[in-house]
């Protein structure tokens, strides 16, 4: 049986390849659009969707809020940590990943070394509005006051997808196309940038 072996000089173009294609990792708090603006820009872009949340129910064959239940946030956690592996193991995918995602530093690193975050950004209000009649949120269980439940976990969590995501587009007066367009270009800059370099 013969083995297959790369050319040294495989691992650079395989490297200046990914480079040219990073990946589209969309963040947020849960309600920003990550899932819906992600899914429109790969089919504009042609590219693969993952959404981990998704990928975790799949693979435990249980909701996020049952996971939560059943496991609590730290098993959780560890879950997601492995999808993100598994959605960035793949070049040039679109990632969506949970709102609390970004909250490890680990999970932060891995995804700036796959590619660009981009952060939907919105108010405790417009996060409040968007996320009326759903119920399968599990920080947001038992909130008498949604509104400022958000606000409570914005004033932790904002300053971390500030600072994560390399661009922030506001979305609260956008539909999801006028979002997944806003996406789409700041990224052809990007990576037009990033190829003159």
């Amino acid at each position: 049986m013969h083995r297959f072996h790369a050319h040294p000089d495989d691992g650079v173009r395989l490297a200046g390849m990914r480079q040219m294609q990073p990946a589209i990792v969309v963040i947020g708090f849960m309600g920003a659009g990550k899932t819906s603006v992600g899914r429109l820009v790969a089919r504009a872009l042609g590219r693969e969707f993952v959404d981990t949340d998704q990928m975790i129910e799949r693979a435990a064959q249980m909701t996020i809020a049952e996971l939560f239940q059943r496991e609590g946030e730290l098993s959780f956690r560890r879950r997601e940590m492995a999808a993100i592996d598994r959605a960035i193991s793949v070049p040039g995918r679109v990632v969506a990943v949970g709102g609390g995602a970004v909250l490890s530093a680990d999970n932060r690193t891995a995804l700036k070394q796959a590619g660009l975050l981009v952060y939907l950004r919105a108010t405790p209000e417009t996060l409040a509005a968007r996320l009326t009649g759903v119920n399968d949120r599990p920080l947001l269980k038992d909130a008498a006051d949604r509104a400022g439940r958000i606000r409570d976990l914005l004033i932790a969590r904002g300053p971390i997808y500030e600072t994560a995501g390399d661009v922030a587009v506001d979305t609260d007066r956008l539909n999801v196309e006028q979002v997944a367009i806003e996406v789409m270009e700041w990224y052809r800059r990007r990576v037009g940038a990033m190829a003159g370099r």
